[in-house]
């Protein structure tokens, strides 16, 4: 069994996958798809998207997700576009349970700042339509969701009792 999380970018599912880890005594390796994709392909993904296209990327981000979901005892943190595609939710569901984090877009905001590796982010407008538009996929494909304004610990601690491990 796996533990998916997926949410918006700035929703902290890396910092919550970290803390599960710690809490799991590492009993659960840590994955993120995305450095699992720059890593495969030895490119940013930024370059992949300039260089190779978003249909590119999202077949890579495919194959990863079935990868994945082969394997056991994994925290994948998702890339924010991952499970807006049916097939990758599907995919990670057949051997996991996928936690929602879900952050008020005031709290993407401060924890995103002003960090110039995100370029949807560069324009608020669009960034809150975005974040609009997938909130409701989120929650279409999740186990369960938690809100994910509170501290690092307590969410981590809400999605151990639900998954009991």
């Amino acid at each position: 069994m796996n533990i998916i999380l997926c949410g918006f970018m700035g929703c902290g599912k890396t910092t919550i996958s970290k803390q599960l880890h710690e809490l799991l005594s590492d009993k659960f390796s840590v994955v993120d798809t995305d450095l699992l994709i720059e890593k495969k392909l030895n490119m940013k993904i930024k370059d992949i998207f300039k260089e190779k296209g978003e249909d590119f990327f999202r077949q890579a981000e495919y194959e990863v997700c079935k990868e994945l979901s082969k394997n056991d005892n994994q925290i994948i943190s998702t890339g924010g576009g991952a499970l807006t595609f049916e097939r990758n939710a599907e995919v990670l569901k057949k051997n996991g349970i996928i936690i929602f984090l879900d952050a008020s877009f005031e709290t993407v905001c401060e924890r995103i700042g002003n960090d110039s590796s995100r370029p949807l982010f560069k324009d608020k407008t669009s960034a809150k339509k975005l974040y609009d538009s997938r909130k409701s996929i989120y929650s279409a494909v999740c186990d369960f969701k938690t809100d994910a304004d509170e501290d690092v610990y307590t969410v981590s601690q809400e999605i151990l009792k639900k998954i009991n491990v």
